[in-house]
């Protein structure tokens, strides 16, 4: 009786350290921007995600200096040359489109990027795992999506976009490990 207690209590451990090191185990992801028709626009956006959320980092060069429409969108296909085979705005919970910081808003929604006068623009920024995740299944996971980096500022409330105008650039994320 007590092999078979001891050897239930060191399967369970053996099975929450497993569950332990997947929980922690940070997956990452990159998209490579690339330019639409007639842009010079290009980039890398990296995203890691830990128990912390989603961290999603971005350098976007090749910007008029100012605010530019910056979201994650539903299909990650870049081969239209004016980036509109990515579709819209990633929205599996049909939410509204909105402000970033607003808990009610499109899973791709993250605003504005702005360009400096040298036409960079950098992100950095951490997304909670309700809202964004890496993980294969989940409904609000971003692999395998564009990242488009649009021509005007989001105005965080024309519906269903931003009024963002044109597709500067598109990416697809892709996992890295």
């Amino acid at each position: 009786m007590k092999t078979a207690v001891l050897s239930c209590i060191l399967a369970l451990a053996a099975i929450q350290t497993a569950s332990a090191a997947i929980d922690t185990a940070k997956v990452t992801a990159e998209a490579k921007l690339a330019p639409t028709a007639n842009s010079k626009t290009s980039g890398l956006v990296t995203f890691e995600q830990t128990a912390a959320g989603v961290h999603v980092k971005a350098k976007v060069e090749g910007l008029t200096p100012g605010l530019h429409g910056f979201h994650i969108h539903e299909k990650g296909d870049c081969s239209a040359p004016d980036g509109s085979s990515a579709g819209g705005h990633f929205n599996p919970t049909s939410a509204p489109h909105g402000d970033p910081t607003h808990s009610s808003k499109h899973s791709g929604d993250f605003g504005n990027i702005t360009a400096d006068a040298n036409g960079v623009a950098m992100l950095d920024v951490t997304v909670p795992l309700s809202q964004l995740t890496l993980t294969e299944g989940s409904p609000v996971n971003a692999l395998n999506r564009g990242v488009i980096v649009h021509t005007a500022p989001d105005d965080l409330k024309t519906q269903p976009t931003g009024n963002a105008g044109g597709r500067l650039a598109c990416g697809v994320i892709r996992a890295t490990r």
